[in-house]
């Protein structure tokens, strides 16, 4: 594979949801430069997903982000859905293919959640071998997702910082950087959001994601169901004059509002990039 830089930036995106089809395909066209489709909703070889995302396609670069690879789990790969998602990749020619490092199950029980990694050598060199599988499979690099996190291990070798550098460099994939994951990490765990960014290799992020989330008082849970909130584009700012302006989308998978409100929330990120180059050109 390729040992270049990331994909150069496709702007500004969102997450494709179905109730803003239509619109995206008609008086809202063009209104992103490209778009984040769930893998697992169009791995079926036909069907009314399928058919919207080929239209949606035409129109817009797309990137297939997946919930189910399970990267961290000590279950073999899943040779079918990986052949599914190589199927989908080949025939809709996405931007580039990610998914999460983590785990979503062990001895066949699928957890319907994105479980945390405990960051320690021996789990670094298991996911390692397994990128480097998934990788050669789907014949392209792999790009993994920090996920947001409410309980740690008791051993851990390394940050979670530390964690995916190594996971980066040694397996030669690269990075989706969620900023509001790293955010609700931080408060959960008492860590400097800021020390998460200047430990992660700028050469190796490929994406930022933008969402929002729910306080629950001592916690944070990632819910994708609220704005992004202030304290999220704050660290984003902070992000772009780190890793500089790159693809960049929201997410939203509940209380999903009128396309209108997402436009005016990329608007904000679009802002926030621009005065971050600016202020790193000043510095």
């Amino acid at each position: 594979m390729p040992t270049s830089s990331p994909h150069p930036s496709l702007g500004f995106g969102l997450g494709v949801r179905p109730t803003h089809y239509d619109a995206l395909l008609g008086e809202r066209r063009g209104s992103v430069s490209w778009l984040e489709a769930l893998t697992e909703n169009y791995l079926l070889p036909g069907g009314k997903p399928l058919h919207y995302l080929e239209r949606l396609r035409a129109d817009y670069p797309i990137v297939l982000h997946g919930v189910s690879l399970s990267i961290g789990s000590t279950d073999p790969l899943n040779e079918t859905y990986l052949r599914e998602v190589k199927a989908l990749a080949d025939r809709v020619e996405p931007a580039w293919v990610s998914d999460h490092l983590c785990w979503t199950g062990v001895d066949g029980v699928n957890l319907h959640d994105l479980m945390p990694m405990p960051f320690t050598e021996t789990a670094l060199r298991h996911v390692v071998s397994r990128i480097a599988a998934v990788q050669e499979r789907l014949g392209r690099r792999l790009v993994l997702e920090n996920v947001s996190s409410y309980v740690s291990f008791s051993r851990c070798d390394m940050t979670e910082w530390e964690f995916l550098r190594e996971i980066a460099e040694r397996a030669d994939c690269h990075l989706l950087l969620d900023v509001n994951n790293v955010y609700v990490s931080s408060v959960n765990h008492g860590f400097d959001p800021l020390a998460y960014l200047r430990g992660i290799p700028v050469e190796r992020v490929q994406q930022f994601h933008l969402a929002g989330h729910r306080n629950m008082g001592n916690y944070l849970i990632d819910t994708h169901d609220e704005p992004v909130c202030e304290a999220v584009w704050q660290l984003f700012h902070a992000a772009v004059e780190r890793f500089g302006a790159l693809s960049t989308m929201i997410e939203r998978d509940d209380n999903i509002p009128e396309l209108d409100e997402l436009l005016a929330e990329l608007d904000r990120a679009r802002d926030i990039t621009t005065s971050a180059q600016r202020a790193k050109s000043a510095a």
